[in-house]
């Protein structure tokens, strides 16, 4: 065993510039793996954190519902038709508080909250902005959407000691000249019209967002809506794992009997652009590798041709095919451990430089950090291709008889 790894040592040194073509090959292949793979990691946390400040994991709702026939079509009776219509006119949800008692019966789910959505007019002066108020319970909904990290100018907790306070994002704080303590009125789809004090302002680098969206009292919107205290809307629901809402919804809906929607199937255009992003990255990364490893396979099949009056010398004294197998997987080994480092070296600067490059809207700094699991496939698949990169050719090299090439 000793010899063998000696001749391979022997061999991996021999020719260094061989040798360092091929760590060199390795060390680009896995770097760029694990750096490629750690960014898709960042964007799909970065999307997801984007993402989940304005919605939750599963939303609960009462679905508009379209009149069927008085007498079922598979009766014998002749169907009663009638001009099909949308029903309900309330979408109320029908004992909230029993509801959510038991969603939070279901152990994957963490927080649950009660909203109520209300279409309005933002008026300050002669300025009028059509937007969205949401009603929510503070302290809930800033656990729930940590909008508390959003807040750029008052506090977001003050909306709980103030029941005729909104907090609003800056787009609309912009446009109607608005700033911390200033009124501002509303005017809600019902003709309701309340005047509030701005509590707070919130950013959350959302263009589309921070311009027509603001939060106020779940009592206060109930209001805006000339509804009673048990209106609610909808139902939001978070789990320990956004990843387990499609999963979770239809047990939800079964439990509810009203709609639950996951955050993916509320997505569908979005999860494909995920989805064809992961398979791009994906795709890049393992082509680079598998250059790489052929790269390796050339340099060790040359080194092989070149070896075997070597190899026919070494099986005449004694060795046996496994010797020759082993010698030259070792050298295969050898060099992809020390692509491998090199190559989580290189991944590591990049990643190091990268992070800390500022982009700046809702991103923020580079979407890219150190992933443990990357780093460990990113070497698992460089020692396995490498790997098979040498036993090939060693292989075929076991095979060789001496004496037809004392011959030669």
């Amino acid at each position: 065993m000793n010899i063998n790894y000696q001749i391979a040592n022997t061999y991996l040194w021999s020719n260094k510039k061989m040798t360092a073509v091929a760590v060199f090959g390795v060390v680009l292949g896995i770097g760029i793996y694990i750096f490629m793979n750690s960014l898709l990691v960042g964007f799909d946390k970065s999307s997801n954190d984007s993402m989940f400040k304005n919605i939750a994991h599963i939303r609960v709702f009462r679905d508009d519902e379209i009149a069927r026939p008085l007498i079922s079509s598979t009766s014998d009776a002749t169907p009663i038709l009638i001009n099909p219509k949308v029903v309900p006119n309330s979408n109320t949800i029908i004992n909230p508080k029993r509801i959510m008692q038991e969603i939070l019966k279901i152990e994957e789910v963490t927080h649950v909250m009660p909203q109520v959505n209300v279409n309005a007019f933002y008026l300050n002066g002669k300025s009028q902005i059509n937007g969205l108020v949401v009603g929510v319970e503070p302290e809930a909904a800033n656990q729930m959407y940590q909008i508390e990290k959003t807040i750029v100018k008052g506090d977001f907790k003050s909306l709980k000691s103030n029941p005729n306070g909104i907090v609003i994002g800056i787009g609309i704080a912009d446009k109607m000249n608005l700033k911390i303590g200033d009124m501002l009125s509303l005017t809600s789809s019902k003709g309701q019209t309340e005047s509030l004090k701005v509590m707070a302002i919130f950013q959350s680098n959302n263009a589309q967002i921070d311009k027509y969206k603001s939060y106020v009292n779940i009592s206060k919107a109930q209001s805006l809506l000339a509804e009673g205290p048990n209106y609610i809307t909808e139902i939001n629901v978070n789990t320990i794992d956004p990843e387990l809402a499609p999963k979770l919804a239809p047990q939800i809906a079964q439990i509810t009997q009203y709609t639950a929607e996951d955050w993916k199937a509320a997505n569908e255009t979005l999860m494909a652009a995920f989805k064809m992003r992961k398979i791009v990255i994906t795709f890049v990364s393992l082509t680079i590798v598998l250059v790489a490893a052929f790269g390796i396979y050339n340099i060790l099949n040359m080194t092989v041709t070149s070896k075997i009056n070597d190899i026919a010398i070494l099986k005449a004294i004694g060795f046996k095919g496994k010797d020759v197998i082993r010698i030259f997987t070792a050298q295969a080994l050898a060099i992809g451990g020390i692509g491998v480092l090199g190559g989580m070296v290189m991944a590591t600067l990049v990643i190091t430089l990268l992070r800390n490059v500022y982009i700046g809207g809702d991103i923020g700094y580079f979407p890219v950090d150190y992933e443990p699991t990357k780093y460990l496939q990113g070497a698992t698949l460089g020692m396995v291709i490498t790997f098979l990169a040498g036993y090939i050719p060693a292989k075929k090299a076991a095979n060789v008889d001496p004496v037809s090439i004392f011959r030669k």
